[in-house]
């Protein structure tokens, strides 16, 4: 299926565009509402157009080399992430689905079990509940409406960020991890209805380690940057998605994992998740862009791995295009007190 980029022009005129990937070029989309993914993805539900054929009738403009555009080194262009709200960042929810893969559901265990004096053999954490919730009831019947899997909020369209952008760990953090998924991408209509766009490698970055203390740290540790990209893949094969992840230290490997996502790796299926997210009317907002990870397989953090500034994490899956790149940036190491002004 067709894979899309989006890019920033830099120099005298800045402008936005989307490219179609014709490897090893990328060919610039000509036309109307060819300035953003969301827009074309406006006027295929407009027109009633499959996305797919209409970028392939707007792929008439320039072809650029990727190479210098993946690598950061293209005079003229810039990576943005493969889909965002071009006007209104915070109209881009960003959240996301855990204890879906039997991977993860491994590493929150060992992150949350409790030492063996004081919980009976048998006991499981509130985490394997979860993951054997889904695994029961994560897969329902078509016509019927699943379990619930557990959801969290990461922010909104200004926590994304693209291919080869630095990741930020924060001052108050106390740790930063790569996270490797595929996130799926929507935008709702005017009705009130949401449409996939696409899906996307994603690194859903989080703190562990302040997870780790306390499992009720959950929606503290999710609130971080992340990236998608580079490409978003239209109506992609979600049977079985064999990819790999990795981490890079100066010049070598210090850490990678065979991964896999996709229907068969997973609790829960994609229509259930999706059920679960759109269900709540806050999140069917005619005009809002949705970007919601599906969840891991396994994270280095599982494995004892501690990232340090400088570390490139890197995700790729088959059939999405080009890796996911990132640099792991620490804010600071001065934690200020945040005070608040009374207007009273």
């Amino acid at each position: 299926m067709p894979r899309l980029i989006q890019l920033q022009r830099t120099g005298s005129v800045a402008a936005r565009r989307v490219a179609l990937v014709e490897e090893p070029d990328v060919q610039l989309l000509e036309g109307p509402d060819t300035d953003s993914v969301y827009a074309l993805a406006l006027a295929a539900i407009a027109t009633r157009t499959p996305l797919s054929v209409l970028v392939r009738s707007r792929a008439t403009g320039d072809r650029l080399p990727y190479d210098p555009i993946y690598q950061g080194t293209a005079p003229d262009w810039r990576l943005l992430p493969p889909i965002d709200h071009p006007v209104e960042p915070a109209r881009c929810l960003v959240s996301g689905t855990g204890l879906t893969h039997i991977g993860s559901a491994r590493d929150r265990h060992a992150m949350h079990e409790k030492p063996a004096s004081t919980v009976p053999e048998a006991a499981l954490t509130d985490s394997m509940r979860m993951f054997q919730a889904g695994l029961d009831g994560g897969r329902p019947a078509p016509g019927e409406i699943g379990v619930a899997p557990e959801w969290f909020y990461k922010g909104t369209g200004v926590t994304l960020r693209a291919h080869g952008d630095p990741l930020i760990m924060p001052a108050f953090a106390e740790d930063g991890g790569e996270e490797a998924e595929i996130a799926g991408l929507y935008v709702i209509d005017g009705a009130g209805h949401p449409h996939r766009v696409g899906m996307a490698i994603g690194n859903e970055f989080s703190d562990h380690r302040f997870e780790r203390r306390n499992y009720l740290n959950l929606a503290g540790s999710k609130l971080r940057e992340c990236a998608i990209g580079p490409e978003l893949v239209l109506a992609p094969d979600f049977h079985h998605v064999p990819g790999e992840t990795w981490i890079e230290r100066a010049a070598d490997i210090i850490w990678s994992k065979p991964i896999a996502s996709g229907y068969v790796n997973m609790s829960h299926s994609l229509l259930n998740l999706e059920h679960h997210h759109f269900k709540f009317p806050l999140h069917r907002r005619p005009g809002d862009v949705h970007v919601h990870f599906f969840g891991a397989h396994s994270l280095s953090f599982g494995e004892g791995i501690a990232l340090r500034p400088g570390d490139v994490m890197a995700v790729r899956f088959d059939g999405y295009g080009r890796a996911l790149r990132n640099v792991l940036r620490v804010e600071g190491t001065d934690d200020r007190l945040v005070t608040v002004t009374s207007l009273g």
